[in-house]
């Protein structure tokens, strides 16, 4: 092999190492806010980027209306919502709701006679 030959197996195979641990996570993490900014809902609970908690009360096309306290309700950009609070909380209230009717119906097809 010549020269020429290793350089270019070295910049592809650095290119490789590169994309793996940089490009594509990055690549990932846009996808999941894209996703997180366009599943807002009216009633979640939000964090802004400045640190700000609130409930959405408007969804508006780039941006959504803040409850942030009793009659106190600022507009805020899309693109600053950092996270939304209770997604996981609703997530865990359905699983244990699908876990609660599983156990139901197990109990309610062992039918003991009382003595």
């Amino acid at each position: 092999m010549n020269q020429t030959t290793i350089y270019v197996v070295y910049f592809g195979f650095f290119f490789a190492i590169m994309y793996f641990l940089m490009i594509r996570p990055q690549q990932k993490q846009a996808k999941q806010r894209q996703a997180l900014l366009s599943s807002l809902r009216v009633r979640d609970r939000v964090i802004t980027s400045g640190g700000i908690y609130g409930k959405i009360t408007k969804v508006k096309d780039n941006s959504v209306m803040l409850l942030i306290a009793d009659k106190v309700e600022v507009e805020v950009a899309k693109t600053g919502i950092v996270s939304v609070e209770n997604r996981e909380i609703e997530k865990e209230k359905k699983a244990d709701k699908a876990d609660k009717s599983v156990k139901l119906d197990k109990e309610e097809t062992e039918v003991q006679p009382e003595s």
